[in-house]
């Protein structure tokens, strides 16, 4: 049976004071060759051994990135959150920097800008340009569709080959003074930002 209990009250198990468990938020810029995922039977790096010593809660991350994709990845406890940050219907902001093969044509551009089936599901870009002062193979979409592989499966759809894939925004939150690697906890503030979200 199960039996709420309210903040102030006190919880014993076999006479040791139990207390709830504060709520965590690392973010970490990911980098190549680690996979999202808690443990791994074929022994490849994780996510988890770059955060390992980030808090002494349990942490899980937010979503998924995969193991060729670097940037932006968060971390929580806080399960009513991720669920949010994760479903489509909030609508959480992604900017990817992604570098092509080749150039981007600009009616491939158009045409990924206006609403496609792939896969039998309609894709919903929510921007997309190329990214100024660089290259025409180097460019920036906004998604927040939670599909797996989706910015890859978008550029392979139109012919294209992603060569490296770069989560730099997420929910807000950004990379600066993050360097690839490393992690470091919110700030209040972000996670009152991410919250209202």
């Amino acid at each position: 049976m199960g039996y709420k209990v309210n903040p102030s009250d006190e919880v014993r198990f076999d006479g040791s004071l139990i207390s709830p468990e504060r709520k965590r938020y690392v973010l970490l810029n990911k980098p190549k060759n680690y996979i999202t995922t808690m443990d791994d039977d074929r022994d490849r790096r994780t996510v988890m051994d770059l955060v390992a010593n980030a808090t002494s809660e349990r942490v899980y991350p937010v979503g998924r990135l995969d193991r060729n994709t670097t940037g932006l990845l968060l971390f929580t406890n806080d399960g009513e959150l991720a669920k949010k940050l994760t479903h489509p219907k909030h609508k959480v902001r992604k900017l990817y920097h992604v570098s092509l093969n080749r150039k981007l044509e600009k009616n491939d551009l158009v045409k990924i800008s206006e609403n496609f089936m792939l896969d039998g599901k309609m894709v919903f870009v929510d921007a997309i340009s190329y990214i100024e002062n660089e290259s025409k193979t180097e460019v920036g979409i906004e998604i927040h569709s939670g599909r797996n592989r989706i910015v890859r499966k978008i550029f392979e759809h139109f012919g294209y080959t992603v060569i490296k894939l770069d989560r730099v925004i997420f929910a807000g939150l950004t990379k600066k003074n993050l360097p690839r690697g490393h992690w470091r906890l919110l700030t209040e503030q972000e996670i009152i930002n991410l919250k209202m979200l």
